[in-house]
């Protein structure tokens, strides 16, 4: 089993939640977030005063998934929530030890 955690625009959080739900994802965790990437963030004005903003906002999902299924949700998520644009974000890839449902005590593939 895998964890994927991918980074993204929050205006791509419903497109690819959508895309993710379509190819079998059941759950997912949806965290905001704020960094910076080589993105290095930006400059806003706000009330005629100028500032640099250093983390920029960003969404954090988290999905577990069988070892079989993480091309095609790695596939999924960039085709969904790439713009080509600076700031896409990334997606991490962990191995994932145990998973264990709370209310029944199921483990493993049947906890996913």
């Amino acid at each position: 089993m895998k964890m994927v955690t991918a980074v993204i625009k929050h205006y791509k959080l419903d497109e690819v939640r959508k895309a993710l739900t379509d190819v079998g994802v059941q759950g997912m965790t949806v965290v905001e977030v704020k960094g910076f990437g080589r993105q290095k963030g930006h400059l806003e004005v706000y009330r005629g005063v100028e500032y640099e903003v250093r983390f920029l906002p960003k969404v954090k999902i988290e999905v577990a998934v069988p070892d079989e299924k993480v091309e095609e949700v790695l596939q999924v998520i960039m085709d969904s929530a790439r713009t080509g644009e600076i700031g896409d974000g990334k997606i991490f890839v962990y191995d994932l030890e145990e998973v264990v449902r709370i209310r029944t005590g199921e483990r493993g593939h049947q906890a996913i």
